[in-house]
């Protein structure tokens, strides 16, 4: 029998334990990333990741269709936002710190094309600093946005996905991504060639 996300979630359902094993296993480092890029704290991140896949073993009897990474993300995002508003009432940032990051630890939440041949110090000095204004600006987003840019963009979800996920219209979810980049752009004037 082939191992689909719902088979698992079939023989999870009936007590084998090595079946939600083998979901962490296939969608841990992904959906970890994600809450990382969202709160901008691997900490916090890991809790978040600890209580979602809390929640879609205690919730995994409501999974109707097949499409598990879906109602994953669906999952993970509306912890991660019930997060970000608890925070957002007692959060106090220092003025010299880098929005919740310890600089080694952070994510890379935009990276630059590297041509894997060029071993210049001065272009990787260049595009290292590209990366951290990116990182800035996208971690400067309102939360809403940030979370759809991330959906949409690193996650490669679709609009109507994301619009799931966050609850949403995918109108919404356009005017959102459409507010985002257009931030995105008067804050990275300078920075070109910026991908995934």
């Amino acid at each position: 029998m082939e191992n689909t996300d719902k088979n698992l979630i079939d023989a999870h359902l009936q007590g084998d334990s090595e079946a939600f094993g083998e979901l962490v296993r296939r969608y841990g480092d992904s959906l970890l990333g994600y809450l990382t890029k969202i709160c901008r704290n691997r900490e916090q991140a890991q809790d978040l990741f600890q209580e979602t896949f809390r929640k879609v073993h205690e919730k995994a009897h409501t999974l109707k269709t097949g499409n598990f990474k879906g109602w994953l993300y669906t999952i993970a995002t509306r912890v991660a936002m019930d997060s970000l508003r608890k925070s957002s009432r007692v959060r106090t940032v220092s003025l010299n710190s880098t929005a919740g990051c310890d600089g080694e630890n952070c994510p890379e939440l935009g990276a630059v094309m590297v041509d894997e041949e060029t071993q210049d110090p001065s272009a990787e000095a260049v595009r290292t600093e590209q990366k951290e204004q990116v990182r800035r600006a996208l971690a400067s987003l309102p939360d809403r946005q940030r979370v759809t840019v991330v959906l949409a963009y690193y996650q490669g979800m679709s609009y109507p996905e994301v619009a799931a996920a966050l609850n949403c219209s995918v109108g919404t979810v356009k005017t959102q991504m459409f507010r985002a980049l257009r931030t995105l752009a008067q804050r990275l004037p300078d920075v070109s060639g910026v991908t995934k």
